[in-house]
């Protein structure tokens, strides 16, 4: 960050960390010394060494490299993460140590009886249920520390969903497993603990967090804020655009939508309050944009990783379907920002507020790795090789400039809280493998997925209706499931228990809805629980900063970022939008109408468009915009055609008062 902008940072560094502490469960964490602390140092250098060597020189076997990748986190967290919020951040309690001893024990049992292991058929022993045991035990505890309790909670009522099936109700019962098969399958197979969500944590995911760790050595984070300010802060209503253009470009390298809200937050909320802003509306912004970070490509929270795995498609297909949903998410708020500027007449910064642009021009070279990474997977690299590509063309980057540069110091910091970040990911997603290994073992999604179809058919016998309807229900399970969870367990938790919804449809509607549009529905309204109240845990910490209700500053959060809850429904319907079987002019076309459409709502929610509108206006507006939105032909042309002449009365209305305005200033001139 340039020195002219540092009086500007209201949040000190300690401040931000009591900030992530109160709402990132992540981020709570023991700050320890002498011998226990060098201990963790090492631990956590080995962890990410480990897996460089994996990345680069080939993968363990299956079994071998989940159960490493888990022993390194799971002794992590419990030397870390202290059991209570409350509890002692200086030293490790006795009965942690009992827990670091118990996870070598069972994580190792893999390595050290591997042979045995692979070629045992049929149960298990006695020793084995201990083991097993043990490490669903392990397992929830950690992901209750690190990550939280909604995961948590979700993964015991499902183990016990699946020894007490019999005694469910109606189409939930099932036949059952009794407490050996459920030990088996949960950490003997790759059906459970060890299954995919682990394995892509184990692979994929860790390096791209080094990598994002690598990058953010670099001083990268401070300079989007530089470059956000730099391009966006002389418009009107400046600061709330530098947070969406800044948000937008951390969600590049950030896991995580508070973390994201709490950085760029401490820097740009104070500016948005400063300049006039209410503090509910200048939270509301830093909450929604960092959200947004999430869905943007190329790494969308990690989740983008996940959904090759689940969804079965290649990651370039992923990132390219999430290209123009990000762009209209992140116009949406713009949009809204903007009029709200206008509305309440406030301006650009000061031109001292602004870094100079040979300064800002100076860095362009750290966005040199992102673009990399994007080229390596265009080029069809594997996620792996483009992972440990983009740290070399990092490090190298860093080179240029002595600022910027990555020393010995700053190369063991990143291989460090690389591994810091990941300890979250790897808890979740073992416990994510408890939920997904009950699905299957039960069917329970599937049950569930029918749940929700028949709930619309209670309602509805109109294939359309049933389709709005059942999104719907799957849009509210969604939310509901993805409160209080990080990313990557939010996803996998919507794309198990609420996704077989959408996938039933195809077989009672008049279309195929394309396995990839049905992800990212779930996906995206998983993220946006971030931002709806109650729980809204990204609005909540903008509040930390901006002095807000937490509630209320949710509700705006809500309503900027409405083209979350609207454009899922369009890529469903209009799978074009993901850029699935479509040409350049069908794209073109969706984003022009979707764009106008988000003008037309955003200026009916805040009320103001170049002039301000009344009530009545209010509701037109935005049902014009809601038509250009809905994908369909003829609603297009029809709310294209409103759309226009209303831009039109606004002229005509406004240039009328700005005459009656200049009239009424000459005559109090004349009689003066």
């Amino acid at each position: 960050m340039t020195k002219e902008n540092d009086h500007h940072q209201e949040l000190s560094q300690e401040e931000q960390e009591k900030l992530l502490q109160k709402y990132d469960a992540e981020s709570n964490t023991r700050n320890l010394s002498g011998i226990v602390a060098w201990v963790i140092f090492g631990i956590l250098i080995a962890f990410s060494l480990f897996q460089l060597y994996t990345g680069a020189f080939g993968q363990l076997t299956a079994y071998l490299q989940r159960t490493i990748h888990l022993g390194f986190a799971l002794v992590l967290i419990f030397f870390l993460y202290p059991a209570r919020k409350t509890g002692s951040k200086r030293k490790v309690a006795w009965y942690d140590y009992i827990l670091i001893l118990l996870s070598i024990i069972v994580t190792g049992y893999w390595p050290v009886f591997y042979e045995t292991l692979v070629q045992q058929f049929g149960g298990i022993t006695e020793a084995q249920m201990v083991i097993g045991g043990l490490a669903i035990l392990l397992v929830l505890e950690a992901t209750r520390r690190a990550v939280g309790l909604p995961i948590t909670i979700i993964a015991i009522a499902f183990l016990m969903y699946a020894l007490f099936g019999p005694y469910m109700p109606g189409e939930l019962a099932h036949r059952g497993l009794n407490l050996e098969q459920l030990i088996h399958s949960m950490y003997f197979t790759t059906e459970g603990i060890l299954g995919t969500p682990l394995q892509v944590s184990s692979t994929y995911i860790f390096l791209f967090l080094l990598f994002g760790a690598f990058l953010v050595q670099t001083g990268v984070g401070n300079y989007f804020n530089d470059l956000a300010i730099s391009l966006a802060g002389r418009r009107t209503g400046g600061p709330a655009k530098v947070a969406i253009f800044s948000s937008a470009l951390q969600g590049t390298i950030s896991g995580s939508s508070v973390a994201n809200t709490v950085t760029t937050g401490s820097y740009t909320i104070p500016l948005m309050k400063r300049l006039g802003y209410k503090k509910n509306f200048a939270g509301a912004v830093e909450a929604a944009s960092s959200t947004g970070g999430q869905i943007m490509p190329p790494i969308m929270g990690a989740a983008a990783f996940l959904m090759i795995e689940f969804a079965g498609v290649g990651y370039w297909e992923i990132a390219k379907a999430a290209l123009i949903p990000a762009i209209l998410y992140f116009s949406g708020i713009w949009i809204m920002t903007h009029l709200e500027a206008k509305k309440l007449g406030l301006l650009g910064l000061p031109e001292k507020d602004i870094p100079p642009k040979k300064e800002v021009f100076k860095k362009i070279h750290l966005l040199l790795p992102i673009l990399a990474i994007i080229w390596f997977l265009y080029r069809g690299f594997s996620i792996e090789r483009t992972a440990l590509y983009g740290i070399l063309a990092t490090i190298i980057v860093s080179l240029f400039l002595k600022e910027t540069r990555i020393t010995p110091r700053k190369f063991i910091e990143a291989l460090t809280s690389g591994a810091r970040t990941a300890l979250g990911v790897a808890a979740a997603t073992a416990a994510a493998g408890i939920i997904v290994g009950v699905v299957t073992k039960t069917g329970l999604g599937l049950k569930l997925g029918n749940g929700l179809v028949g709930m619309a058919e209670s309602i509805t016998s109109s294939p359309k209706m049933l389709l709005l309807l059942t999104l719907f229900f799957t849009m509210i399970a969604s939310l509901i499931l993805g409160m209080g969870s990080p990313t990557t367990a939010n996803y996998i938790i919507t794309s198990t228990i609420a996704l077989p919804a959408i996938i039933a449809l195809n077989d009672q509607i008049e279309f195929a809805i394309p396995v990839l549009a049905a992800h990212m529905f779930v996906f995206y309204f998983g993220i946006v629980a971030d931002i709806t109240p109650p729980v809204a845990l990204a609005a909540f910490a903008a509040t930390g900063i901006s002095g807000g209700e937490p509630i209320r500053t949710g509700i705006n959060a809500s309503k900027l970022a409405i083209a979350a809850y609207i454009i899922p429904y369009m890529f469903v319907l209009q799978p074009e939008l993901l850029m699935i079987d479509t040409t350049l002019k069908g794209v073109l076309w969706i984003i022009l109408t979707a764009i106008t459409g988000m003008i037309a709502i955003g200026a009916g929610l805040i009320g103001y468009w170049y002039r301000k509108l009344y009530w009545f206006e209010r509701i037109l507006v935005a049902i014009v915009g809601l038509m250009l939105v809905y994908p369909e032909g003829y609603t297009d042309l029809i709310g294209l055609g409103a759309f226009i002449f209303m831009l039109v009365l606004q002229f005509v209305v406004k240039n009328k008062q700005d005459n009656q305005e200049d009239n009424q200033k000459q005559l109090e001139k004349m009689n003066a």
